[in-house]
């Protein structure tokens, strides 16, 4: 098959042939119709993750069962599904609880094994892990959900508990952010939607941002408090200290703050304005994707029409331009979400 192969760190990306992958036990292999090129990739590119080279990155996908596994009872050949990125074992506390995305052996297309920049991607424990993806629902949407949209989803409902008519600020209007202001607003929020790029908050306002700010050498915080008093929810979809400060910062007493955008360190940690969240009472959650067994809820608000993830995709490009496009990922302007097509 042809993948995407990673052979150092921070290198070059080449499209070549390389062996198609194995059903494992209680496993599927899939095939790929649509994938997502995501800022996470990148850090995995950089480094960021531990990683086994040669490496083939992707963790957001949606495609068609190519082959089943021993042991799988839910699923057969020919079915239309995707999978949250964390792959949970199915047999811990976690996972027999629903939590998944926080299970001890979980494992994670394009960081623990090869992804889905290829034409075909593995899953384990496909019973737990496997999401059945509706007619209705497009490969390039359903591939949306994975990762970004799944995780803006749950970071909202699930963490920080957004009520109808509170205010959120959203920091970051890449494909995670632009997922989180769309369900804001579908849950009956009101979204400050912060971005460096215009082309970005013009997408955030088209998709019902009620204010828009430019990052670039401005007070976000200051801003945001003049419009609201101090936002009830933020969100760093970025992940730097910059724009977790300014998230925080963006709160009003008693806030609730949800970092999804990893957080490199810097001279060891990532530095926060802890004073500010104890002074203030700020409650601080981490958002780790969402497991399948939470998908039902988003699932209903897509197929209702009140949530439309294809209104997220900007783009749709081949494996030879995203090989070239991943190094550039962290400075580029991209609005909206870039999906490729591993058959091109």
């Amino acid at each position: 098959m042809r993948a995407i192969v990673l052979d150092e760190i921070a290198g070059p990306l080449a499209v070549r042939e390389v062996g198609e992958p194995e059903v494992p036990v209680g496993g599927v292999v899939i095939s790929a119709v649509a994938t997502g090129l995501c800022r996470s990739d990148w850090h995995a590119w950089a480094g960021h993750d531990d990683i086994a080279l040669p490496h083939v990155p992707g963790h957001e996908f949606a495609g068609v069962v190519a082959s089943v596994g021993p042991g799988v009872t839910k699923w057969t050949a020919g079915d239309r599904v995707t999978a949250p990125f964390v792959e949970g074992c199915g047999a811990c506390e976690w996972c027999l609880a629903g939590n998944a995305q926080v299970c001890p052996q979980q494992q994670q297309p394009g960081f623990t094994h090869w992804g889905s920049f290829a034409e075909q991607v593995v899953i384990h424990a496909a019973d737990t892990n496997l999401v059945a993806v509706p007619d209705g629902v497009s490969f390039e949407a359903a591939a949306s959900l994975g990762c970004r949209f799944a995780t803006a989803y749950r970071a909202l409902t699930g963490r920080a508990g957004l009520n109808a008519d509170e205010w959120v600020t959203v920091i970051g209007a890449g494909g995670v952010g632009l997922s989180t202001v769309m369900i804001a607003k579908a849950l009956g929020g009101n979204v400050i939607a912060v971005d460096r790029n215009p082309a970005a908050l013009e997408v955030a306002a088209r998709l019902g941002a009620d204010h828009v700010l430019t990052a670039a050498g401005s007070d976000i915080p200051a801003q945001v408090h003049a419009l609201t008093g101090g936002s009830h929810v933020s969100v760093d979809a970025v992940g730097s200290e910059q724009t977790c400060a300014d998230a925080l910062l963006s709160l009003r007493r008693r806030g609730r703050h949800v970092q999804i955008g990893l957080l490199p360190p810097v001279e060891g940690h990532p530095r926060v304005p802890m004073a500010r969240v104890i002074a203030w009472e700020l409650d601080v959650f981490g958002s780790h994707g969402m497991a399948a067994a939470d998908y039902p809820g988003m699932l209903a608000l897509i197929e209702s029409g009140a949530l439309e993830p294809q209104k997220l995709i900007e783009r749709v490009i081949g494996m030879d331009e995203a090989a070239e496009m991943l190094p550039r990922l962290d400075t580029a302007k991209l609005a909206g979400m870039t999906m490729i097509d591993p058959t091109r």
